[in-house]
């Protein structure tokens, strides 16, 4: 291949990429979460969502934790219940510098037509406007962010 050709395959992954605003609204099929306004964040590295009642329990010798979701913005009301392995403990430095030792949990995330699993540390983000936060680790290889654009994929999950 001459030197001056182009190579074609970064074009192609590039245009297989979906391309989204600054906040699209999700899905968490396996949590019971069929509707929740994300902030997408390529500031942040990981994910987190707004937990409340965490408690870490012992299914069969093996880590889970309990947790309560408001998926609504503002709003007390859903109160999901949900219950999921824990993958990690790790520290988390938020964008203020304060670090927090949050439990992190995989599941899968539905944004529009598209489907998959992400790792989601589990916080308590009452005073913060979004209710999730999706980091880089889950945007990475599957999106395009247009930072002026919002809701690109529709008003709801999967439409």
């Amino acid at each position: 291949m001459d030197a001056a050709t182009p190579k074609k395959k970064s074009i192609t992954k590039k245009r297989l990429r979906t391309e989204i605003g600054w906040r699209e609204w999700a899905a968490f099929p396996d949590l019971g979460v069929e509707r929740i306004n994300a902030k997408i964040d390529t500031g942040a590295k990981s994910s987190a969502i707004h937990a409340f009642k965490v408690r870490e329990i012992d299914i069969d010798g093996e880590p889970h934790v309990e947790f309560f979701l408001h998926p609504r913005r503002r709003r007390k009301k859903p109160e999901i219940y949900c219950r999921a392995p824990v993958v990690d403990k790790r520290v988390i430095r938020s964008s203020n510098g304060q670090e927090e030792e949050r439990y992190v949990i995989e599941t899968r995330l539905r944004m529009g037509e598209r489907l998959f699993k992400i790792e989601l540390t589990l916080t308590n983000r009452d005073a913060m406007g979004f209710r999730l936060l999706i980091g880089r680790d889950a945007l990475r290889r599957r999106f395009i962010i247009d930072p002026g654009a919002s809701y690109m994929l529709g008003d709801r999950p999967g439409a």
